[in-house]
């Protein structure tokens, strides 16, 4: 029997998943349904992954660690209870807050977005609900605090939009952020352990020395399942969105861009999350549908369609623009040339992404991992290493999930 497992919890766009390692080992993982808008289903969800874990390795499980859509946001009561909905990682309602965060905040700066977190909680302090905020919390951030108890406790990765500085780290002296400061959670590096899992999951089996850890992103938890460790791999996600994180030797951030670094040890993350990606695909072609169309795509002839496929207005990255429109015209009859040209354009979207990153000062790309459910298609690959120039290979392990365990291992 192995001993000191660690269990990774992926809470993503596209579902929830779980993984549990005995080293680099995967000896188990699982997967539930889950609707990203309805907190309701995220505490449903964490039940039935832990449920779900064999309970022959439940006793064994000493580390727990959750990741989270970045930039998934709730207020809460003092008990963390929700007060309202939770605002999503593509939510930007709070675009009026950026010009008042522009007031206190430095140019550059990665919370001058409208989705980004201090935004998003510039929104719900003008919500009658906010007289009663006990905590401002990401995705994360709640469903750790379900198993340990301990509320108000986050992770570098989650709250840079927050402002967290990940340099100094420490949050910044900006008015804006001395407002809130109360509802601030306590921010550490991600996988410090926080406290034991609480004796209401231990009835599911786990043992008292299990302890949960702060977790991270779903987008780093990707790229630490990815395979990266030299400087200038990079891993891209390929889920409902387009993620990309570049591992440098230097610091980037270009809030024009929505571009971003976070720390990772003596390196940095550099990266920014497109709302292109594969939910744009799935308004137009069932799963099997493209499997099928991909593999009659002409891909020695190029497509003469200029798409920026989009499945609403918006756009966080390579753009940042929130009244960012949406390129899918003129549709061919043909559905093979139609995905031809959504694949053409995320692909082209990719590229851009790493030429900007390397513009803006980030370590030259050398070679690009593939995770989510994009990097099956031979199509979409074959495309994106065209634009790309660099090698692309899927990633060392596809499920971020794996990155959490790792976290937490």
């Amino acid at each position: 029997m192995q001993a000191d497992l660690s269990l990774g919890l992926d809470f993503g766009t596209s579902g929830a998943r779980a993984v549990v390692l005995a080293g680099e080992t995967v000896l188990w993982q699982g997967q539930v349904e889950y609707d990203l808008a309805l907190i309701q289903t995220w505490r449903r969800a964490l039940a039935e992954l832990l449920e779900a874990v064999p309970v022959t390795l439940r006793p064994q499980v000493t580390r727990i660690a959750i990741a989270g859509t970045s930039g998934t946001v709730l207020l809460c009561d003092a008990q963390g209870e929700p007060l309202l909905p939770p605002l999503l990682y593509n939510d930007a309602r709070a675009v009026g807050e950026v010009e008042w965060l522009r007031q206190t905040v430095p140019a550059g700066e990665v919370v001058l977005s409208a989705t980004s977190s201090l935004a998003k909680l510039g929104w719900f302090s003008r919500q009658p609900e906010f007289v009663r905020a006990g905590y401002f919390l990401h995705q994360a951030d709640w469903l750790g605090s379900l198993l340990h108890g301990r509320w108000g406790v986050s992770d570098e990765h989650n709250a840079l939009k927050l402002g967290y500085d990940v340099r100094r780290q420490r949050y910044p002296a900006w008015a804006c952020l001395q407002e809130f400061g109360p509802l601030l959670p306590t921010v550490l590096i991600p996988g410090t352990p926080v406290a034991p899992l609480l004796p209401q999951w231990q009835t599911y089996g786990f043992p008292e020395s299990c302890w949960v850890c702060v977790g991270t992103t779903d987008s780093n938890a990707a790229f630490l399942a990815g395979g990266a460790t030299e400087p200038g791999a990079a891993v891209t996600s390929l889920g409902s969105t387009l993620v990309l994180k570049l591992l440098s030797t230097t610091w980037v951030a270009q809030a024009e861009y929505g571009v971003y670094s976070h720390r990772l040890g003596d390196l940095w993350l550099v990266g920014g999350a497109s709302n292109a990606g594969g939910a744009v695909l799935r308004q137009f072609f069932t799963a099997a549908e493209l499997t099928v169309l991909s593999a009659q795509i002409p891909l020695d002839q190029p497509t003469d369609l200029n798409y920026y496929p989009l499945p609403k207005i918006g756009e966080r990255f390579p753009v940042n623009d929130p009244e960012f429109l949406p390129r899918l015209r003129p549709r061919p009859a043909d559905p093979v040339a139609f995905l031809h040209g959504l694949l053409d354009g995320l692909a082209r979207i990719e590229a851009r992404g790493y030429q900007l990153l390397q513009e803006l000062g980030a370590t030259p790309l050398t070679k690009v991992y593939t995770s989510g459910g994009g990097s099956g298609n031979p199509a979409w690959t074959v495309l994106r290493a065209h634009y790309l120039g660099v090698p692309v290979s899927p990633a060392c392990h596809p499920e971020a999930a794996y990155g959490a365990a790792v976290l937490a291992g």
